[in-house]
């Protein structure tokens, strides 16, 4: 037996852990997959690149049927099911399963609360020794809603229940990533490139991780050849689809090119009209190209869809730049009012409130609280950009300077995450550092936001550039 084949046998050996309690169960668990995975990844020659990519070019954008009446069809027929028998787990995980596609296509969280609901009540019906369907449910729900430590613990067990299956490695990697352990998530995505080959679902995590890491021709490269695979289907999801159209256009947004960023949310339209993510990117892009009335409509049709708080502030921005100042201060007011149903609704972490009050010089303190408390527990480039700069709002200069650094580890490409260091360098009077991010900043994505790009701008004209 060679060494590859000897490494790969022993890795796969069962961990006994049935007799030690959860909490003892999930540790050991944790520490023996990352020992494993890496043992493989490096002592067997994986790596996140090993499935070479090759360049396709995007199908033509074409509209998809939609399958809304036969999901929710399907919703009312197994919700019946399990109300006649609540022992019945396989229907509880065909239902979480569809109230998640729901929740993708529409944003609402009500469906993901019922997804949570019913991959509990499968597991309480059959325990995920026998129910890894269930188990996959529960992760998928908890990452959905960002409860990525407990994701990441439940994906753990999948692997030790599943090892020779790709989809438990993806969501291991992913709440890795989302908590910033990306050295570990690039372990895991090498096993799940390992297993799996190529699909729709690993091209789009290795894209992302490509994208944290200030590769976005590959991660457009990889996009695109799933796009093909996904549009390539018999019946092709259409909510896939747009996403993954949605995706090449942000990518496009925060590279500068908002042309090109306007034709792919656009052809995500196309695919799914009315798709609430595409709608926000339009705004964006519209507003970008200085289309201010066609960005309001967009953004104004996204809200309709779901009143998410980012795109509920970036409309109130719009407003704001329209001189519809009062417009603008009642969706500021509902953007509070969207954070505080989100706290009384359990949501333990806002770091989207976090930004809104840091971009509009509102309550300093509050924001730094948010920030700062989640990245005590998901430590991801994002997480430290926010406590950059509500540091900066608090006055913590050399709180948000350390925060910069984290921030900037990986070399993501982000025009964003460049004024923010370089609001933070000009506050420590570091003008030289301050006049290269944001220099760099404005050169990568001139209008990368609705406000900060200007006063990026003014700040760099005071600094004599």
């Amino acid at each position: 037996m060679n060494d590859r084949k000897r490494c790969v046998k022993e890795m796969a050996q069962p961990i006994k852990v049935a007799m030690m309690n959860q909490e003892l169960k999930i540790k050991l668990l944790m520490t023996l997959l990352l020992a494993a995975m890496t043992v493989i990844a490096n002592g067997c020659g994986i790596t996140s690149s090993s499935t070479a990519k090759e360049t396709v070019a995007a199908p033509p954008a074409t509209a998809t049927a939609a399958t809304t009446e036969a999901t929710e069809s399907a919703i009312r027929f197994l919700e019946d099911r399990v109300r006649r028998d609540p022992d019945d787990f396989i229907a509880y995980n065909k239902l979480a399963a569809y109230y998640l596609q729901r929740q993708r296509e529409t944003g609402s969280v009500n469906y993901l609360t019922l997804a949570t609901k019913a991959a509990h009540a499968s597991l309480t019906a059959m325990p995920s020794e026998q129910n890894v369907g269930g188990l996959a449910a529960l992760a998928t729900a908890e990452f959905a809603a960002h409860e990525f430590v407990a994701a990441r613990d439940h994906a753990a067990q999948l692997i030790a229940l599943e090892r020779k299956k790709s989809y438990p490695y993806e969501m291991f990697g992913d709440a890795l990533s989302e908590l910033g352990d990306y050295d570990q998530a690039t372990t895991a995505y090498a096993k799940m490139v390992e297993i799996g080959g190529r699909s729709v679902s690993i091209e789009t995590r290795l894209a992302r991780a490509d994208l944290l890491r200030g590769k976005a021709d590959s991660a457009v490269e990889r996009l695109t050849f799933a796009l093909a695979l996904a549009s390539a289907q018999p019946s092709p999801a259409r909510e896939t689809v747009a996403w993954i159209r949605w995706q090449l256009g942000e990518i496009a947004f925060v590279m500068g090119d908002y042309t090109k960023a306007e034709q792919h949310y656009r052809d995500a339209l196309t695919t799914f009209p009315d798709y609430y993510r595409a709608l926000g990117g339009l705004g964006r892009a519209l507003a970008a190209k200085g289309d201010l009335p066609g960005a309001i409509a967009s953004l104004e049709r996204a809200i309709q869809v779901i009143p998410d708080p980012t795109f509920v502030a970036a409309l109130g921005d719009l407003y704001k730049l329209a001189g519809r100042d009062q417009e603008a201060a009642a969706q500021y007011a509902l953007v509070e009012q969207i954070g505080k149903l989100s706290v009384a609704n359990g949501l333990l972490y806002n770091r989207q409130m976090a930004l809104f009050y840091a971009d509009h010089d509102m309550k300093p303190d509050d924001a730094y609280t948010q920030a700062t408390r989640e990245y005590a527990d998901r430590r991801d480039i994002y997480g430290a950009d926010a406590v950059a700069w509500t540091s900066l709002k608090v006055g913590k200069i050399t709180e948000a300077q350390a925060a910069v650094k984290e921030a900037l580890r990986l070399g993501t490409r982000d025009a964003r995450l460049l004024y923010h260091a370089g609001m933070v360098a000009l506050a420590a009077n570091d003008q030289q550092t301050a006049r290269d991010y944001l220099t760099r900043a404005l050169a990568l994505s001139p209008q990368f936001d609705l406000l900060q790009a200007a006063k990026a701008k003014q700040a760099l004209q005071a600094l004599g550039d």
